[in-house]
């Protein structure tokens, strides 16, 4: 087949959106930084099929996606384990996959997990805004949700793929009966009782079926409360901030999350395993927070 490199969306998923490392420094614009929430797995998917690790990927959500090739690509699928196949015959999950023109890609149910990432060798050439081809659900910026009939364009490849065993570890952070969070207090620890402080490190909570792309939400564990009333003026927020909100649940910030709140930040989840981890946890999943460094 000849023609404009590309993929066609043939089935778009639950929920799918192009991401890559997102738009940091615009957050005095009140612009999100959004991005790929398992920040490793979209790295490492990139790795796999030779593009720079800012390249554009698809992220899945739960349930996959397929894609019909144009012409012929090289693709990889990392992050939550599933199945996969090219034109309903199984291939590599975690490793390069070579996909003649016409071939359909099928990523399958995530096994464990909740996200999975697709990279294909040159990335996705959709537009950028502001430096970033990432969908941020928050601030509607970035190209729209995919839907069956979008046609992806491909940019031109760069080096040759990875091979092997560069691909173990492909879904490392996938999944877990326990998410532990290291949570490294402030600036607003001081606005809960020692005794809700105290608790949090022997409790356990929950991830709500309410979280999404701009946090993770909380829920069966015992509120936070608070050692003094009102409320605290809007300010700044960053990745992996942990608001408390006035039900006293914590929310962990994720990739979409809005810029300034009200509501006091009891601690903050540094970026890396910890936040890929979160980005995975499905519903039901237990929630421990554990001491981060010094506090």
């Amino acid at each position: 087949m000849s023609g404009p490199r590309g993929l066609l969306v043939l089935r778009a998923g639950a929920l799918t959106t192009v991401q890559d490392r997102g738009r940091p420094g615009y957050a005095h614009l009140g612009v999100p930084r959004s991005g790929a929430l398992d920040a490793g797995a979209h790295a490492l998917a990139n790795r796999l099929v030779g593009n720079p690790v800012d390249a554009a990927t698809l992220e899945t959500t739960l349930d996959g996606v397929a894609l019909r090739a144009l012409t012929p690509v090289t693709v990889a699928v990392t992050g939550a384990p599933c199945a996969v196949r090219a034109s309903g015959r199984p291939v590599a999950w975690g490793e390069p996959v070579w996909l003649p023109g016409g071939a359909e890609l099928e990523v399958g149910r995530a096994e464990s997990g909740l996200r999975s990432y697709v990279a294909v060798r040159g990335g996705f050439g959709v537009p950028a805004v502001l430096g970033s081809r990432a969908t941020d659900l928050l601030s509607g910026l970035g190209p729209p949700v995919l839907a069956a009939g979008t046609l992806l364009p491909v940019g031109p490849p760069g080096r040759d793929p990875a091979r092997g065993a560069d691909g173990a570890g492909a879904g490392a952070g996938a999944g877990g009966s326990e998410l532990v969070l290291p949570l490294r207090l402030g600036p607003r620890a001081d606005w809960f009782t020692a005794e809700s402080i105290a608790g949090l490190w022997r409790s356990g909570y929950r991830v709500s079926a309410l979280s999404n792309r701009i946090g993770l939400r909380t829920e069966a564990g015992p509120p936070l409360r608070r050692a003094r009333g009102g409320e605290l003026p809007s300010e700044g927020m960053v990745l992996g901030a942990v608001q408390v909100p006035p039900d006293g649940l914590p929310v962990v910030f994720l990739a979409d999350h809005p810029v300034t709140g009200g509501y006091p930040v009891i601690g903050v989840i540094p970026e890396g395993p910890p936040l890929d981890a979160a980005a995975q946890a499905r519903p039901g999943t237990g929630v421990r927070f554990v001491r981060a460094g010094r506090n």
